[in-house]
């Protein structure tokens, strides 16, 4: 394992998932039981230098599920209702 990230390294293969904070973080904190609190999976999101590209990572392929980007599904399809009303307006 530690030779395939060295090789990646040096060839500059790493995607933004490897240097994402939640990388090697408890799943549970980013898929939690209905109801149960996203306040420390944010947390982690908030300082991640990849948001963007994870936020639109669950965006582009229809995340149902989760905290991706430091956004709940709820939070991705009001941004994404949003988006289609603005893109509307100006066609």
């Amino acid at each position: 394992m530690k030779s395939k990230l060295i090789e990646a390294l040096a060839v500059g293969e790493l995607s933004w998932q490897d240097y994402a904070n939640c990388r090697g973080a408890d799943a549970d904190l980013f898929f939690p039981e209905r109801g149960a609190s996203t306040r420390k999976a944010k947390a982690i999101c908030a300082s991640c230098e990849v948001r963007v590209e994870c936020l639109d990572y669950a965006v582009e392929m229809g995340e149902k599920f989760g905290i991706w980007g430091g956004l709940s599904e709820r939070e991705r399809r009001r941004g994404r209702r949003e988006r289609a009303v603005r893109e509307r307006k100006v066609s």
